[in-house]
């Protein structure tokens, strides 16, 4: 993988574990020469994790809407910095830049982003890694509601392989590294919407 995008909050949250685990993260794809796509911030996970990668003179892009391009906000600090409209757009272009998806802790917006990236995958729109950093257990409802999902018929038991849940960033990036597409016997080239 060249490039992977992170999903990940404006927040730091509350236990230093999480910020320690984007630290670990971007440590991880300076090793890996792995570039970052992510959403342009300064502040929160977002900030740490582009933070240590720029440290260490690694890619970094960032997509940002028009809306939360504010001066507290917006990192300065990354040279390729794109400007989209709407917050859907900056999905479509940061799908286009990467290889796969890490999701790591953060609010609505990163649940919101995590679950289109499987989406796309259901619908066999694209086949990238979709991966999610489970520090501390925090994605340990997430994971539970899938369940309740498929034990009571709205997602396929099969569809539970499209999510690469890592408790570690090695384990987690080497699970990606080892990914294979499922088999399908047809595509959708797109959805009506």
């Amino acid at each position: 993988m060249k490039r992977i995008v992170v999903f990940c909050g404006s927040s730091l949250g509350f236990n230093p574990v999480y910020k320690q685990a984007a630290i670990e993260l971007g440590n991880a794809f300076i090793k890996q020469q792995i570039g970052l796509v992510y959403g342009g911030g300064k502040i929160g996970m977002m900030g740490v994790l582009a933070d240590t990668i720029l440290e260490q003179n690694g890619e970094v892009i960032g997509v940002i809407p028009k809306l939360l391009e504010k001066e507290e906000v917006v990192h300065s600090g990354v040279e390729e910095m794109i400007v989209c409209k709407k917050m859907s757009e900056r999905k479509v272009i940061m799908s286009k830049l990467i290889d796969g998806y890490i999701t790591l802790p953060g609010g609505f917006g990163t649940l919101d982003e995590l679950f289109e990236a499987l989406t796309l995958n259901q619908l066999h729109i694209e086949q990238k890694p979709v991966g999610l950093l489970n520090i501390n257990g925090f994605f340990d409802a997430i994971l539970l509601q899938i369940d309740k999902m498929i034990a009571e018929g709205y997602v396929k038991s099969e569809n539970k392989r499209l999510l690469i849940v890592g408790n570690s960033v090695d384990d987690l990036l080497q699970k990606m590294n080892n990914y294979k597409a499922q088999k399908v016997s047809h595509v959708i080239n797109k959805v009506v919407r």
